[in-house]
C-alpha cells in the first residue's frame, strides 16, 4: 500500500511539473514572442506599474526619453532602453491555461507588474501583466493585452522590466557638453576659486593666478560629470528643508561654464552612509551622492596647482640656457643626419665645444623632475631677489614654446618662480644642489 500511495504522489507530481513548469525541449523550436511584430524603436510611451507599487510614466520627446509621471525629470536612456527591447524579445515558453478561472493562483490578479507600451498615434500598443514565480524559480507567469490566458517567461525577463520610478530616472547630478567647457568655479567655505581653460590647458584665475594642474581640474570636471544620485531626499523642498540638508548656506558650490551658460551644484550636510546631500540649482530636487565629492570641493587652491616647476622634458628640449651669477651655460641640440641617426649635444657658451650627451640628458631630467612641495605668496624670504640661477628652456611640444624659472636659496630652503605665476614654489635642496653640480661638470 505504501509504494501504491508513493507511486500516486509521483505521477501527481510529475503531472503538476509537465503542465505547470516548462521542461526542457529535446530540439529548439522557435518560440512564439508575446508581442511577435513588436519593434522597440516604435515604442514612444510607456507606463510602468513595478512591483514596489510605483507607477510611472515615461514619453519620447524627440530622440531621448523624460519621466512625465509621478514627476517631471530626465529619463535615464539606458533603463527605459532596457524595457523596450525586453518587450520585444519576450517569448511564451509554455501556454498553462487558456481560460484560467481565478488569476490569483498565478500573482496576476492584481498582477505583480504591469508594463503598457504605445507607439506613435497610440500603434502599436498593448500591456504586459507579469505574476509570481514558479515553484522552481526558471519562469514567471505571464498574460498580455486582454487575453486570459497564462503562459510562461523565463525569470530573467522579469528583471528588467520591474522598474520603479527611481530606476527610470536620470541619476546624473548635473549634466552639461564636457566639450563646451570654458571654465570651472569652486566655493567652500571663506575660498573662492576661479579656473580657466586654454588649449589643452587650465589656469587658476582666483584667488591667485597660476598654472593649475590639468589631471586634478579635469578630475574635479569629471566627478561632476558622472556623480549619480543615491536617493532623493525631497523633490519640492521647502525653505525649511533645505536649511536642515544644509543648502541654505552650502557647503561647497562648483558652477561649470560654458560660454555664457552656467550649470551649478550645490553641496549640503552629511546625508549618512558616505553621502552628502546636494543639488543641482536649475532643478528643485534635492538628491543624496556620495561625500567624496565634496571632499574634492573642499581642496585648497594649492592642491590645484601645478606641481611640475617645468613644462619641457629631457627628449623635447631644444635649446636652454642656465645662468649662474655672471656666467652662462648654452646648449643646443644637434638632429641626427641619416637614417637611425641620434641627436647630438653642442655647447654654444660659454666656449663652443660638443657636449656630452649623457651629462646633458642628467641635467634635463633632473630639472623636469624637479616638483613643488610647498608654496608662498610672500617673496621676502625666498633668495629670489638675487636669483642663484636662471634657466630658459626652449621646446617643442604640440608648438614650439619657451619658459623661465629663477631660483633662489634662503638657508637651506630653495624657492623657485616663474613669470604670470604669483608667488614662489619651494622644492627639493636636493635636486637643485644636483643640478648645479651638473653645471659646473659641463661649464668646463
Amino acid at each position: 500500500k505504501s509504494t501504491l500511495a508513493l507511486l500516486v504522489v509521483l505521477a501527481g507530481l510529475g503531472a503538476y511539473i509537465y503542465f505547470v513548469d516548462p521542461q526542457p525541449d529535446s530540439g529548439t523550436p522557435t518560440k512564439e514572442k508575446a508581442f511577435a511584430s513588436l519593434k522597440a524603436a516604435e515604442i514612444e510611451e510607456l507606463r510602468i506599474k513595478s512591483e514596489s507599487g510605483d507607477v510611472t510614466t515615461v514619453k519620447k520627446d524627440g530622440t531621448t526619453w523624460q519621466v512625465v509621471s509621478p514627476v517631471a525629470a530626465r529619463a535615464a536612456e539606458s533603463e527605459v532602453s532596457s524595457v523596450t527591447s525586453a518587450i520585444e524579445q519576450i517569448e511564451i515558453d509554455r501556454v498553462i491555461d487558456e481560460n484560467p478561472s481565478n488569476l490569483k493562483e498565478y500573482g496576476l490578479e492584481p498582477a505583480r507588474i504591469e508594463v503598457e507600451f504605445k507607439g506613435a498615434a497610440g500603434k502599436p500598443s498593448g500591456t504586459l501583466f507579469v505574476g509570481e514565480k514558479t515553484p522552481t524559480g526558471g519562469h514567471v507567469y505571464a498574460r498580455r493585452n486582454d487575453e486570459k490566458k497564462v503562459f510562461l517567461v523565463a525569470a530573467f525577463q522579469d528583471q528588467p522590466l520591474n522598474k520603479s520610478t527611481f530606476d527610470l530616472r536620470d541619476k546624473a547630478l548635473v549634466t552639461f557638453e564636457r566639450d563646451k567647457i570654458d571654465g570651472l568655479e569652486i566655493a567652500a567655505g571663506r575660498q573662492a576659486m576661479q579656473f580657466k581653460k586654454g588649449t589643452g590647458e587650465w589656469t587658476m584665475a582666483k584667488p591667485l593666478n597660476a598654472r593649475a594642474d590639468f589631471a586634478t581640474v579635469e578630475g574635479v570636471v569629471g566627478r561632476l560629470e558622472s556623480v549619480q544620485m543615491k536617493s532623493i531626499a525631497a523633490e519640492a523642498p521647502t525653505s525649511a528643508d533645505l536649511k536642515k540638508f544644509g543648502l541654505e548656506s552650502p557647503v561647497a558650490t562648483a558652477t561649470i561654464l560654458l560660454g555664457s551658460a552656467r550649470a551649478t551644484v550645490a553641496i549640503g550636510g552629511p546625508a549618512g552612509e558616505g553621502t552628502v546631500y546636494a543639488r543641482d540649482l536649475s532643478r528643485t530636487a534635492v538628491m543624496t551622492v556620495e561625500s567624496a565629492l565634496a571632499d574634492d570641493l573642499k581642496k585648497g587652491a594649492d592642491d590645484y596647482r601645478r606641481k611640475d616647476v617645468f613644462e619641457f622634458r629631457a627628449f623635447n628640449a631644444q635649446r636652454v640656457e642656465l645662468t649662474r651669477g655672471a656666467q652662462t651655460l648654452t646648449l643646443e641640440r644637434v638632429k641626427g643626419q641619416g637614417e637611425n641617426a641620434q641627436d647630438t649635444w653642442k655647447r654654444v657658451s660659454p666656449t663652443p665645444a660638443d657636449a656630452d650627451k649623457a651629462k646633458v640628458e642628467q641635467l634635463l631630467a633632473g630639472l623636469a623632475d624637479m616638483r613643488a612641495v610647498a608654496f608662498t605668496e610672500s617673496m621676502s624670504s625666498t633668495g629670489l631677489s638675487q636669483p642663484g640661477l636662471v634657466v630658459l628652456a626652449k621646446f617643442e611640444d604640440a608648438t614650439s614654446k619657451e619658459e623661465r624659472v629663477s631660483f633662489g636659496q634662503r638657508g637651506s630652503d630653495v624657492w623657485v618662480s616663474r613669470p604670470g605665476d604669483s608667488g614662489a614654489a619651494r622644492i627639493e635642496a636636493e635636486k637643485f644642489a644636483e643640478a648645479l653640480k651638473q653645471f659646473d661638470e659641463l661649464v668646463k
